[in-house]
C-alpha cells in the first residue's frame, strides 16, 4: 500500500490539513463503505475521520503513500471489521429489532441518501441481511457485490489471499442470496418518480385511516419492523399479515396527529420515506419503505432517539443536499 520515505519538515497542522484536501473527493466513497460496515451514521463519520488520521500519521512517520484513495478504503474496511467485532456484543443484548441508523435527505434533494455514492444498495434490509455475516465475510461480500471491487483489491483490502476471499464471497452471497429478489429493476428516474408517488399515496391513507387503499398498496407477505431500542415506543417484533400492518400504521398514525407530529416525506436510505417531527422541530421518528413491484414490501422504522441524533432538528434535513455520486 505505501513504501517507506523521509519525513518532510512541515507543519502537523498543514499535513493534515493537506490529507483531507487530498482526499476530500473519496470521503462520499469512504462513508458508503464505513456505514456500510457499522450501520451507523455516526460510527462511519468516526471511521473516515480516523482513517485521514492513521494517513497524516503515517506521511509524518516518513511512509510515502501512492494512491491515497487505496490507503484510505483499506484503512477504513479493517477500521470497520475491528469495530463490527467490537459491536456485536452491544447487540446481542439490543431491545427489540435492530436497525441501522437512517440516512436522510429531504424528498427535494438531489439523491436518495446523503454521503452515500450507491444508496440503492445500502437499504435498511440489505443492512439487516448482512448483520447476519461475519465482519470480514460483511466486508468481502460488501466490497464485491455493491461496490464492485476485483478480487484481487478485495484481498489487498481486507489482507487476504484471492483464493479465500472468493471462498468468502461464496459462502455470504449464499447465506443472504435472498436480499437482491424483488428490486426494481427499472431505471432510477423511473424508480424514483414512482417510488415518490406509492409512499404520498401510502402515508395520506395511512394517516387518513383509509384501510382499503392502505391494504391496496402492501404487499401479501409484507412486514413491519421498528427499532425503538427500549427508548422510544416501538414494536417489540416484526408485525406480519397486510390487515394487522394497516391497523398498526392507521393507529400509529392517529396517535401521531393527537401528539402534534407533522410527517414530511423524504428520501431514506435510498429508499422513499417520511420524517416525523414533533412541533419544535425533533425528529422523533423516520420511516422507510421497501418497494418492490409496485407495493410496499416492507417497512422500517426507526425512533430510537440515540440513532437521531445525528439528524438533528428537522430544518437541518431540510437544507441537506447529497453530493453527486462519483465513479470509482
Amino acid at each position: 500500500m505505501s513504501t517507506g520515505m523521509r519525513v518532510d519538515d512541515r507543519e502537523p497542522a498543514s499535513e493534515a490539513a493537506d490529507d483531507d484536501t487530498l482526499g476530500a473527493g473519496y470521503r462520499p466513497l469512504l462513508f458508503s463503505i464505513a456505514y456500510g460496515m457499522t450501520g451507523s451514521v455516526g460510527d462511519a463519520e468516526d471511521v473516515v475521520q480516523d482513517a485521514f488520521l492513521g494517513m497524516t500519521r503515517a506521511r509524518r512517520a516518513g511512509t510515502v503513500i501512492n494512491d491515497p484513495k487505496a490507503y484510505l478504503t483499506t484503512s477504513v474496511t479493517r477500521l470497520g471489521i475491528n469495530h463490527l467485532r467490537s459491536a456485536r456484543v452491544r447487540r446481542e443484548t439490543y431491545v427489540g429489532d435492530w436497525l441501522p441508523e437512517p440516512v436522510v435527505v429531504p424528498s427535494d434533494g438531489q439523491g436518495p441518501a446523503e454521503h452515500a455514492e450507491l444508496a440503492d444498495s445500502l437499504s435498511m434490509a440489505f443492512l439487516v441481511l448482512l448483520e447476519s455475516l461475519s465482519p470480514v465475510e460483511r466486508a468481502v461480500f460488501m466490497l464485491r457485490e455493491v461496490f464492485g471491487y476485483g478480487y484481487p483489491d478485495v484481498a489487498r483490502i481486507t489482507g487476504k489471499t484471492e483464493v479465500n476471499c472468493r471462498q468468502v464471497f461464496a459462502r455470504a452471497r449464499q447465506r443472504i442470496g435472498t436480499a437482491e429478489q424483488g428490486r426494481d429493476s427499472a431505471p432510477r428516474p423511473e424508480r424514483r418518480a414512482a417510488g415518490e408517488e406509492l409512499a404520498r399515496r401510502f402515508f395520506e391513507a395511512a394517516a387518513g385511516g383509509d384501510m382499503d387503499s392502505l391494504l391496496g398498496m402492501l404487499a401479501p407477505d409484507v412486514v413491519f419492523h421498528g427499532d425503538g431500542g427500549g427508548k422510544a415506543r416501538a414494536v417489540r417484533k416484526p408485525v406480519v399479515d397486510p390487515q394487522h400492518v394497516a391497523q398498526l400504521l392507521v393507529g400509529g398514525l392517529r396517535r401521531v396527529r393527537m401528539m402534534e407530529i407533522s410527517l414530511r416525506p423524504a428520501w431514506v436510505n435510498g429508499r422513499p420515506g417520511a420524517v416525523l417531527c414533533d412541533a419544535g422541530g425533533r425528529v422523533a421518528s423516520v420511516v422507510e419503505l421497501e418497494i418492490a413491484d409496485g407495493a410496499v414490501r416492507a417497512i422500517h422504522s426507526v425512533s430510537n432517539p440515540d440513532k437521531l441524533a445525528h439528524l438533528g432538528p428537522v430544518s437541518d434535513v431540510a437544507r441537506r443536499k447529497e453530493p453527486r455520486p462519483k465513479g470509482q
